[in-house]
This record gives structure tokens, C-alpha cells and sequence, in this order.
């Protein structure tokens, strides 16, 4: 007899976490019960706010930018110098504001510094940090040279010093925890139980990369069009780089779309699909990505058509994040979301 109680209360536990009223207390057939747990959402919503959506931008652009910095010096020419002077400068920048959005969002300096203290390689918060510090020490030691080497920190022996630091091994050493960091922020997201995010584990974290390389190579193209004596085969062949990686965005959000199914309609449906579809995919993808086509052809780009083309792709990565991150919000609020990834559906 006390069994049967037992059981018979593990049958109304399993009706209320589905969301069902308890089964002494069924409601009339075709009467629908309230997905959750006892009316609430299962999971609890991310708390993040806007400084993890310029913290994703700003260091997913940083490490990207380096990482082109370093391809234009080990394979570029002597004329495409001045892309590899500005992604150095643009990842030291980007790794100043990471650090610092970052602190902010977890409301006391002391957090980050607690997450350097022990190296956990299986969780990628605890990894991440450690990437980031370390590509920050890099990508900050490369900077330094670069801005010796240009004269700006004088002509003392530590500027010398400075000057002398061999920025092809830096630059290759430094680009394995750049593309870490450029990527990790998507499998970051991936790793949660967040059925948005983590339906699209495979390619959250390539869409997070193809994006870092799109919006570094426009924010390059864009420090390059401001001056006069830049070479345009450079800018060409920027343009042409930025064409093949808008492609594999748009290649790689088709994917996304198809892998999470129904699980990605807080993204295609509702509030979010307009700025969805028009601004991410038209305007910061599938627009610019016209606009450099004659790049593959070897023609160059009119400057203020360069220009156009570059911010609409850095609107365009900057409203990615914030997208994924408000729909990974809105799937976090649905409990018929969470069971149908638990469940496998």
C-alpha cells in the first residue's frame, strides 16, 4: 500500500514538471495545461545586458584583426604593410574594452581575477579568461612594437627594445589564442542549457569566428579608405578576404536555421525576424557582400562605396550578437522550448 502511494506521488511530480496539472486533478479532455513547472519557465533567463554584447563584438573584432594582421605579414607584400600596422592597433584596442566590458558585467574586478586562478580546460568560461589574458599580453606586446617601430614612443632603449620584437613569431604565436578567443564566445553560449544556444552547438561557435573575420577585415577596410596613400590593390584584396567570409556567414546562419528547426523561431518569428532578415542578413550580410564583387575581379572599389560597405557590415555584427543573445532570452522564457531539447525533438 505504501508503495502504491509512492509511485502514485512520482506520477503527479512527473505530470507537474511537464508542465500537466497532477493527476488526481485532471482537467476535461481537450483542455491544454500550461507548459513548466508549476506556470514557471524551468530555466532562468540571462541576466546579460549590453556590455556582453559589445564584450562578444569588440573581442571576437580584436582577435580577428590580429589574426589578419599576422596573415598580411607572413604573406603579404610590402605594400600591404599598413594592413598589418592597423589590425595590431585595432586588437590592442578591442583588448583594452574586453577586459574592461567584461568586469563590468560581473560587477567586481575581483571575479575575473578569481577565474585566473585555477585553469580548468573542460569549462570555457574558465579557458576563455585564460585565453584572453593570454592574447591580451600578446596582442599588447605587439602593439608596442608596432608603435616603436612608427616612432611613437620615442627614440630611448625601450622603445629600441621595443622596436626589436620579432613580430612574425609573435603574430603566429599569438594567432592560436586568437582564433580561441574570436570563437569561444559561441561555444561559450552553446555549452548552457539555453535551447536556443544549445541546439546549435556545432555552429555557433564558426558563426561566431566567420563574423570576428568579417567585421575585422571591414574595420581595417575602413581605417585603410581614410588614408590617401593606401595602396588599392591592399584594399582589393581586404575586399576580396571580406567577400569570401561574408558567404560563410551566410552559408553558416542557413545552417543554424536548419539545425535548430523550430527551436530557432524566437530568431525568425516574432519581434526579432525583421532585424533579423533585413538588417543582419540584407543589410549587414548579403548587401555589402555585393557591393565587393567586382573585388573578385581584381577591379578596385570606389572609396565611398568601400566605406558603405564596411559599416554596414560592423551594424551587421554588432546586431548578430544582439540578436542571438535576445533570442536566447526569449527561448529561455519558453518551457515547450526546454523540454523539446531534452526530450531530443
Amino acid at each position: 500500500m505504501q508503495e502504491r502511494r509512492k509511485d502514485g506521488r512520482r506520477e503527479q511530480w512527473s505530470a507537474l514538471a511537464l508542465g500537466g496539472a497532477p493527476l488526481n486533478q485532471r482537467r476535461p479532455p481537450g483542455a491544454v495545461s500550461p507548459p513548466g513547472y508549476y506556470r514557471y519557465p524551468p530555466l532562468k533567463r540571462p541576466h546579460w545586458r549590453w556590455e556582453i554584447v559589445l564584450y562578444f563584438f569588440a573581442g571576437g573584432l580584436a582577435s580577428a584583426a590580429f589574426v589578419v594582421a599576422t596573415i598580411a605579414e607572413l604573406l603579404g607584400r610590402e605594400a600591404d604593410r599598413p594592413i598589418s600596422r592597423a589590425g595590431r592597433y585595432l586588437a590592442l584596442v578591442g583588448m583594452l574594452l574586453s577586459p574592461a566590458l567584461l568586469v563590468r558585467d560581473l560587477g567586481r574586478p575581483a571575479r575575473f581575477h578569481h577565474m585566473l586562478r585555477l585553469l580548468k580546460p573542460r569549462s570555457p568560461m574558465s579557458a576563455g579568461s585564460w585565453a584572453i589574458a593570454l592574447f591580451g599580453a600578446t596582442a599588447g606586446l605587439a602593439a608596442a612594437g608596432q608603435a616603436a617601430a612608427d616612432g611613437w614612443l620615442g627614440r630611448g632603449r625601450l622603445a629600441r627594445l621595443l622596436a626589436a620584437v620579432p613580430q612574425r613569431p609573435l603574430g603566429v604565436a599569438g594567432s592560436l589564442t586568437a582564433f580561441f578567443v574570436a570563437s569561444y564566445t559561441g561555444v561559450l553560449l552553446a555549452f548552457t542549457n539555453v535551447p536556443f544556444w544549445a541546439r546549435n552547438r556545432l555552429l555557433l561557435g564558426p558563426l561566431f569566428l566567420s563574423s570576428a573575420l568579417s567585421t575585422a577585415l571591414a574595420a581595417i577596410a575602413l581605417a585603410l579608405e581614410r588614408r590617401r596613400d593606401t595602396n588599392h590593390a591592399s584594399l582589393t584584396r581586404l575586399h576580396r578576404a571580406d567577400v569570401a567570409t561574408l558567404a560563410a556567414e551566410l552559408v553558416l546562419l542557413a545552417g543554424s536555421e536548419a539545425a535548430l528547426g523550430p527551436l530557432g523561431q524566437p530568431l525568425t518569428r516574432g519581434r526579432l525576424a525583421r532585424p533579423y532578415r533585413l538588417g543582419v542578413q540584407g543589410l549587414g550580410l548579403a548587401l555589402p557582400l555585393l557591393l565587393q564583387l567586382p573585388a573578385l575581379r581584381g577591379r578596385p572599389l570606389p572609396r565611398p562605396l568601400g566605406r558603405l560597405a564596411a559599416l554596414l557590415v560592423l551594424a551587421g555584427g554588432l546586431l548578430l550578437r544582439w540578436l542571438i543573445l535576445e533570442a536566447g532570452k526569449l527561448s529561455a522564457d519558453d518551457p515547450a522550448a526546454y523540454f523539446a531539447l531534452t526530450a531530443g525533438e
